[in-house]
């Protein structure tokens, strides 16, 4: 009998559908499922998809080790300004630091320009007496009698849900925003706190302010939400762990999400990045772009040697999708993607000023839906044109669960978009995948073009619902050669959150030249980050023995204005490591900007430390069992053929293959299409398709 308590499940919350991996390697058990998301109570569709594994594959919830779990609703709430009633206690004198903010204008020759609101106004915001020096000598005392009553104004009088606490130099020296917290703790116990010295403590007063806001803003809705699935899925009678994803591909306790729910801010979208790491180092390529397209968005990452690029700073609800210095800036460890309004949900319609068609980034998410769901839509969508242009087949949409229907895509798509344009219905429908595959060819562009890299030498790892439906024309329009779909393609980020590792980063700014630092204090702070994160990674089921630091400081050339993350070569230095420290510098220097000054003096500002555990390799052969047998022959898992419009090639017969029923060899051309249970894959002609021994698709472009 196998072992008991080895399941373990990873649940993807997107903005249409709600995605479930569960793996069982006692078993040698792989089962997927998909549900459309419940946007007024995210639980809920996390519990009956859970539910509904164990009935498929006869598990019990005492059978679940656990449950790695990754959402949206930090980002949903900063966007919609949903969260919770928030206060600010901050230096007397700073004030309106989140709004002055680097006092630059992000659109210069814009005369209206739109600032990013802030999060508390600035009735909210409250000065308290207290000074420390930029050495963190203190100045001025603090003010506790005022401490006591800002407190009691802003919750007594003004409602607050949460409080944050941001005073100056505080990343310096955190004493006088650890007493303010005591003090306020003494008389409100329960009120959430954010305190920038743990939520951020980094130099740069406007950043750490704002995240230590946005941290507040969003700490009691996250709470209540943590806290009723944890209640709800212990009512089903599961007794094993709850993890989360954080924001940097990391496994997080729910401990550590719910002090600091800002980390998890890109919760979601990570767990796709890991999850074509993953793929990629299986399937041994050194160059990815990840390519992951849901229902409301699609997302693309660099992946190099099987991690994905990282940074340290975000920002979230830009006015302006694509302009940096719109949103609220935040200091949080992110995957480094780019993520754009273009999934299957995102609408099409015709602009009344220009007189042409647009697409997205508004999305009919969950409900109502795309029009083929018949949950009410009437806008026509991206999955609307792709179902009338023969890419998904009506009758086999969530397996068969869910049936579409073409002919009320047809109607919309004539009398909303065809009749407008004055065009054939065939090319309307053709026009918004084109816009849309267009759209994301261009944003992989410029983020690549960002970093000096060539698509032309990467491989497009596709997965999400959409993404392997969009993936042939979406590699064809960056001039890539290869693209790889795996099993599962269209709930693959779920399978994320079962091979990402436990990990978590820690930061403590400390400035001063190279050749001025004080070693001691510097190796104290390392030490001292190492500490605390050996200790949270435990919490999150982390082996002792496995846990292993990595140093990295920021750094950047006297006099400059931005610094560069640096790797270190150990956790305690001393002044014999400086040549292997400038060294390092220089590398990092070079790889952004393509050369190096090394006359000129370095300075660090930040210290990390990335506390990691290995994550867990999972084999997706028992995902095999939904068909009877699989073939090398590709012919015998052929199920029959379906006309597909492809652009410039017109209507092609092209044949439909059963994905569980294809074995690892099996080799055929397009036109085609792979069909499993949430995703379909779309093969144009001219390429040629091979499965690896991971079952993986490897589809070679002309």
């Amino acid at each position: 009998m196998a072992s008991a308590r080895t399941a373990r499940i990873g649940v993807d919350v997107g903005g249409t559908f709600t995605d479930f991996v569960l793996h069982d390697p006692a078993r040698n058990l792989v089962a997927t499922g998909k549900r459309l998301t419940t946007p007024d109570d995210p639980s809920r569709a996390i519990v009956e998809g859970v539910e509904r594994l164990l009935q498929e594959t006869g598990l019990a919830p005492g059978d679940l080790h656990s449950i790695v779990h990754g959402t949206t609703l930090v980002t949903n709430t900063i966007i919609e300004r949903t969260g919770a009633c928030v206060g600010l206690l901050t230096t007397a004198g700073f004030r309106d630091v989140i709004e002055i903010g680097r006092e630059t204008r992000y659109d210069l020759y814009d005369l209206f320009i739109e600032a990013p609101p802030t999060l508390v106004p600035r009735h909210r915001r409250i000065e308290v007496p207290e000074r420390l020096d930029v050495d963190g000598t203190v100045l001025l005392p603090l003010d506790e009698n005022t401490v006591r009553e800002a407190g009691r104004r802003l919750v007594e009088q003004e409602g607050v849900e949460a409080i944050a606490i941001a005073f100056l130099h505080a990343y310096r020296d955190d004493r006088h925003e650890r007493r303010a917290a005591e003090i306020l703790r003494a008389s409100f116990p329960d009120l959430p706190l954010s305190l920038s010295c743990r939520v951020a403590p980094e130099i740069r007063e406007f950043e750490r302010t704002s995240t230590a806001c946005a941290n507040a803003y969003v700490q009691p809705l996250m709470r209540r939400y943590l806290e009723k699935l944890e209640a709800s899925l212990a009512a089903l009678g599961f007794a094993g762990q709850l993890h989360v994803m954080l924001s940097g591909g990391g496994i997080a306790a729910l401990a550590e999400a719910k002090e600091f729910p800002i980390r998890l801010i890109e919760s979601g979208p990570a767990a796709g990045a890991m999850a074509a790491s993953f793929l990629a180092r299986l399937a041994g390529l050194d160059r990815v772009v990840s390519f992951d397209m849901g229902g409301t968005t699609a997302k693309m990452c660099l992946v190099e040697n099987a991690a994905p690029d990282r940074k340290f700073d975000f920002e979230a609800g830009r006015v302006r999708r694509f302009q940096k210095g719109s949103g609220l800036p935040l200091k949080v460890s992110v995957v480094d993607m780019i993520e754009i309004g273009a999934g299957g949900g995102s609408i099409a319609r015709v602009d009344a000023g220009s007189g042409l068609m647009k697409v997205g980034p508004r999305s009919a998410g969950a409900k109502p839906g795309p029009i083929c769901y018949g949950r009410g839509g009437t806008e026509p969508t991206v999955t609307d044109s792709d179902l009338v242009l023969g890419r998904l087949d009506p009758g086999y949409f969530l397996g068969g669960e869910m049936a579409l229907d073409p002919g009320a895509v047809r109607r919309a798509i004539e009398t909303g978009i065809a009749s407008r344009l004055g065009v054939a219905h065939d090319d309307a429908a053709l026009g918004i995948r084109r816009i849309v595959d267009e759209t994301m060819a261009g944003a992989t562009r410029m983020h690549l073009a960002e970093k000096g890299r060539d698509p032309r030498r990467y491989t497009l790892v596709a997965f999400g619902g959409a993404g392997p439906v969009h993936a042939y024309d979406l590699a064809r329009l960056l001039k890539m050669k290869r693209m790889l779909v795996p099993l599962g393609a269209g709930v693959a980020s779920a399978l994320g959150f079962l091979v990402a590792p436990p990990a978590t980063d820690l930061v403590r700014s400390h400035v001063a030249r190279l050749e001025r630092l004080d070693w001691a204090h510097v190796n104290r702070l390392l030490a001292e980050m190492a500490e605390e994160g050996r200790a949270l990674l435990l919490q999150a089921g982390a082996a002792p023995d496995a846990i292993r630091t990595v140093p990295a400081a920021d750094m950047r050339h006297v006099g400059q204005g931005f610094e560069i993350p640096v790797p270190l070569p150990a956790m305690a230095l001393g002044t014999d490591d400086l040549p292997a420290i400038r060294e390092a510098f220089f590398a990092s220097y070079r790889e952004r900007f393509g050369r190096a000054m090394e006359g000129l003096p370095i300075e660090a500002l930040t210290w990390r430390v990335a506390c990691v555990a290995p994550g867990r390799d999972i084999s997706l052969e028992g995902a095999s069992a939904r068909a009877m047998e699989s073939h090398t022959d590709a012919a015998r898992a052929a199920r029959g053929k379906r006309e597909v419009l492809f652009e410039g090639a017109g209507w092609l017969p092209c044949t439909v293959y059963d994905r569980y029923a294809l074995a690892p060899g099996a080799s055929f051309a397009g036109p085609a299409l792979v069909e499993e249970r949430e995703s379909t894959c779309v093969i144009g002609p001219g390429a040629t398709v091979t499965v690896d021994n991971y079952r993986n698709l490897v589809i070679e472009l002309p």
